[in-house]
């Protein structure tokens, strides 16, 4: 079992350490839901809504960000530059010590 550990910092700015397991195939959402953060993942990790998106704090190389991301991005609220959706970040060993903090919800 190799889990990996990540910062989550909560809408509140509590920062919340997560242990995420690389053997399951869940993404970043997935595990904001299993620990009962308030991510709401609407549309169940299909880009098509982005009550996932996160901004990113660490400076870890992710997947690039595919097309349908990029263009619910480009329709989302409080969208920065380092803005992620959450459902779109496999995790996987390298995101060890990953730093996101959870986006505003719209």
């Amino acid at each position: 079992m190799s889990d990996i550990t990540i910062k989550i910092k909560d809408r509140e700015g509590v920062v919340h350490d997560i242990q995420a397991p690389t053997d399951m195939a869940m993404n970043l959402m997935e595990v904001c839901k299993a620990y009962e953060l308030p991510v709401e993942g609407t549309c169940g990790g299909m880009a098509m809504c982005a009550s996932c998106q996160c901004y990113v704090l660490s400076d870890h190389e992710l997947p690039e960000m595919g097309q349908d991301e990029d263009l619910m991005l480009a329709e989302a609220f409080y969208v920065e530059d380092n803005s992620r959706l959450g459902c779109q970040i496999p995790i996987t060993p390298e995101l060890d010590g990953l730093e996101i903090e959870l986006a505003p919800e719209s």
